[in-house]
């Protein structure tokens, strides 16, 4: 066996006939063992002195077996004594190199990683999974070639490349001609008997199978791969633009595979260029920088621009470059062979709906973060989910097919509720919308270009959709014909005239953004006569009045007036005159203005609630209440507490018992709340009826931010230890605080319910404290604070102990900022002092456990790094 292990390493083939003699050892060897095992038995059965036996037969048997396997054993001997036991031969090699282009720069990383798992981790299946065209196969191919070079004890190592049409018949035949399967023979036999023969083979071999390009999960039983485990060793690479097929595959590790930096993406398009050509002319690196970033750190857009412009040596050249990439990308020379690489990915959506929501985020600018809550509301408003859903499920249908957009590399998620396209996605999505399905998509995007002036009306004609949005365009005076358009972005421009006519040809229309034009304060005239229209959004903008007219608008779904602080009248029984309306955004709306009489604002909101219940298909509300009786009122509407997200309560009286006495446990929805310019002293929210029946449940769980603003008598809002997933947390202009979570009522809590509470703040990003004289505990023991960012501290001058603990410290890097006189005060424990960067400390007392900070008394900032 040393011999032929020897010969196969230098890439031989063991001779039939020694292959055979080695199964007959095997097979003996398997009956001698067995003889092995019942030997001490037959021995015990001898007795006077070995001459005789107490069971002469049973003796007499394994006696006569033993003397036939020694002759056996003896004749094998014989016969194994080969002059030769391995031919050379013509096959493949057990690993081949393959033909490649340098490793891709910024790729070391995840190389270094993926090598680990393959040569020291236990570790069996490695998913590899990315957006097309960011560098997959390549690292691939550098590992394969790696494993040639390199020293392991692999036996084998098998590159099969799988494709979109998964074949399995076509990945065991791969795998079958690098172990020497593949005959005329083999090609009769089915799908099992090819199965086993694999198994058979690669169960006596250690190996790595790599398979690249797998669109969906390939079955290793079926195919004869044996599962790779921590006992036989082996590796199975492959990789994937689903993150899915990670997951189906049972990927023990799932590695992505990320763009590059920018740092690593100029590097990269410098080699593609040549120094020669960026040196060429001193205005070409900042031209040649600006084209680099349009490839957003695709290594496949970088090669392929990059060696498009390798002989481009005038700046002209470069600045045209510029403004191609910029406004038709498509027709950059050698995007037509790379967009359609790309498009790969688009074509494997399961459904035309799938692939309506994801072309219809190219309506947004490069790098824009989109929020997936507007999305999937634009989305509803265009109708894309079938009639039957309800607002709820149609909801929930949205976020499905986010994940599986972002699962496929298609979106990337930014945070928890934001997602963004890739730039080149982004390009590649507009040039399907616009050219290869123009005729049913036909979209117009120019969203952040930068124009003063709307298109000509000849380019709104037959478009569909249409996004003008993040402009500089001040009027829009001439109306366009446009009866197929379906979609209309205009927010983020500085809108202040709409003529009358302008949408009076656009019967189609079902979404439409305004918002962010804070110059546009007349309700732009002929919206009225938008009869298809679903989705309104007038946020962010300064109209004054809406008309009585907006009653024609019988199927709106959506409509968003947050922040229109300068609306002083709503007509009354407009509201409830939308009787398909299911989200209604109205925080802040009318802030600065006095209600006229007759509008729904007056008296402090009690008539708003009245048409708000009369909304029977209302899932999203966010309102802002200012009296206790409109509140009591709304607490009052399951309706409407189980749609709220956003809550703003302003001018609670002191002797108001509201929140004392009425509950805001069963808002599930609610995300927000904020309350202000409020003078009770308790803020009491009652939980402890809710948390007697469930226990382990907390009715906040949603809670993600909370403002409390000018509540001058409040002393503590203990009850934030039922929001266990708070973000963010502001107090301002709370005279009489002093704690903000209460041990005293926490233990009191705890006595009364048997329960012991939440550890708070667990998933605090953000605490902004200010204008709290009276404020000297956050919390009374130190917390891990794993998601904190920032902190900020301002006129809170007897705060000086932040309950931060040593993990917090070592773990993250947290900013903290605050007033020099207040950084003198502050007080850590020892071992949290230690784990921060000294840079910020110039002495600590440990008598005192008192931190002196570096900064000049002019300094209103002082960061602290946290090693």
């Amino acid at each position: 066996m040393t011999r032929v292990i020897i010969a196969e390493q230098q890439q031989m083939k063991r001779l039939n006939q020694v292959q055979g003699w080695l199964k007959r050892v095997e097979a003996v060897e398997a009956e001698v063992r067995e003889l092995q095992r019942i030997q001490t038995q037959a021995i015990n059965n001898l007795c006077l002195g070995g001459y005789c036996s107490k069971k002469c037969i049973s003796s007499y048997k394994f006696g006569k077996e033993v003397s036939t396997k020694l002759k056996v054993l003896a004749d094998l001997k014989g016969e194994g004594d080969f002059k030769h036991i391995a031919e050379r031969t013509a096959k493949a090699p057990l690993i081949e190199e393959m033909p490649i282009e340098p490793r891709i720069i910024g790729q070391e990383s995840i190389f270094d990683d993926v090598w680990r798992c393959i040569i020291e981790e236990q570790v069996g299946i490695i998913g590899l999974y990315g957006a097309g065209g960011v560098g997959k196969t390549t690292l691939l191919k550098q590992l394969n070639n790696k494993l040639c070079h390199e020293r392991h004890d692999f036996d084998i190592v098998i590159w099969v490349v799988v494709s979109k049409d998964l074949n399995l018949e076509k990945v065991q035949e791969d795998i079958g001609k690098k172990i020497d399967l593949f005959s005329e023979s083999w090609k009769n036999k089915s799908l099992v008997e090819k199965s086993c023969a694999i198994f058979k083979i690669l169960s006596n071999k250690k190996f790595v199978l790599l398979l690249d390009d797998v669109w969906e999960p390939v079955d290793l039983t079926k195919v004869g791969v044996p599962i790779p485990n921590s006992t036989n060793a082996s590796k199975v690479l492959f990789t994937t633009r689903y993150k899915e097929v990670c997951g189906k595959m049972e990927a023990h590790k799932k590695l992505r595979v990320e763009c590059l930096t920018a740092d690593e993406a100029w590097m990269l398009f410098n080699v593609k260029v040549g120094e020669d050509t960026i040196d060429s002319h001193p205005e070409i690196p900042k031209h040649a920088q600006l084209v680099a970033k349009e490839c957003g750190g695709l290594p496949l857009a970088i090669i392929t621009i990059g060696r498009a412009m390798s002989c481009k040596n005038k700046p002209e050249e470069w600045k045209h470059a510029v403004d191609v990439l910029k406004k038709s990308s498509s027709k950059f020379p050698g995007m037509d062979a790379m967009y359609p690489h790309l498009k790969f990915s688009y074509d494997r959506l399961p459904d035309n709906k799938i692939r309506s929501c994801f072309l219809y985020c190219s309506l947004f600018p490069e790098d824009y973060k989109i929020s997936k809550e507007d999305l999937i509301d634009c989305w509803i408003g265009e109708e894309f989910f079938d009639e039957e859903h309800n607002g709820i499920g149609a909801r929930n249908e949205g976020y499905a097919i986010i994940g599986d957009l972002i699962r496929t590399c298609l979106l990337e998620e930014d945070a928890d509720d934001f997602v963004k396209l890739h730039d080149v996605v982004r390009d590649m999505a507009l040039w399907i919308a616009s050219e290869i399905e123009k005729e049913k998509e036909e979209f117009f995007v120019h969203a952040g270009v930068g124009l003063t002036e709307a298109p000509g009306i000849e380019k709104w004609k037959g478009v569909k959709r249409m996004s003008l949005m993040n402009n500089k365009i001040r009027n829009l005076s001439e109306p366009a014909t446009c009866p197929h358009l379906l979609t209309l972005f205009l927010q983020n421009n500085r809108l202040s005239n709409i003529t009358a006519n302008f949408f009076q040809f656009m019967p189609s229309l079902k979404v439409l953004n305004l918002s962010n034009n804070f110059s546009l304060r007349e309700f732009p005239p002929g919206i009225s006569k938008l009869i298809s229209l679903q989705y309104l959004n007038l946020s962010s903008t300064g109209i004054r009045v809406l008309p009585e007219e907006l009653k024609a608008l019988k199927d709106l779904s959506y409509l968003n007036m947050e922040r229109t602080s300068f609306v002083r009248r709503i007509p009354r029984q407009l509201i409830s005159n939308f009787p398909m309306l299911r989200v209604l955004r109205m925080l802040d709306c009318g802030a600065l203005e006095r209600a006229e009489h007759g509008s729904v604002l007056f008296n402090g909101g009690e008539i708003l609630i009245e048409e708000l219940l009369c909304l029977n298909h209302l899932s999203v509300l966010s309102v802002c209440l200012e009296s206790d009786q409109a509140l009591r009122k709304f607490l009052s509407s399951y309706r409407l507490k189980s749609s709220t997200q956003t809550l703003r309560l302003r001018k609670l009286k002191k002797e108001s018992e509201s929140l004392r006495t009425l509950s805001l446990t069963d808002m599930e929805k609610l995300r927000n709340l904020f309350i202000a310019d409020s003078s009770f002293e308790k803020l009491q929210i009652d939980c402890v009826g809710e948390i007697r029946k469930t226990p382990e449940t907390s009715r906040f769980h949603n809670l993600h931010r909370v403002g409390i603003v000018n509540c001058k008598s409040l002393k503590d809002i203990t009850w934030l230890i039922f929001a266990p997933n708070l973000r963010i947390l502001e107090i301002s202009y709370c005279f009489e605080m002093t704690e903000i979570i209460s041990q005293a009522k926490v233990d009191e809590f705890g006595a009364t319910t048997g329960n012991h509470h939440q550890i708070p703040f667990a998933k605090l990003e953000s605490l902004k404290l200010a204008r709290l004289p009276n404020l000297e505990s956050v919390y009374w023991t130190p917390l891990s604070f794993s998601h904190l960012k920032e902190i900020r501290i301002f006129k809170c001058p007897r705060l000086w102990k932040l309950p931060l603990d040593s993990n917090s410290a070592k773990e993250r890097k947290i900013v903290i900022k605050g007033e020099i006189d207040w950084w003198h005060g502050l007080q850590f424990d020892l071992a949290t002092r230690n784990a921060f960067s000294p840079c910020f400390i110039s002495d600590y007392d440990e008598r005192k456990d008192k931190l002196k900070v570096c900064g000049s008394s002019e300094d209103i900032f002082v960061g602290m790094a946290i090693v």
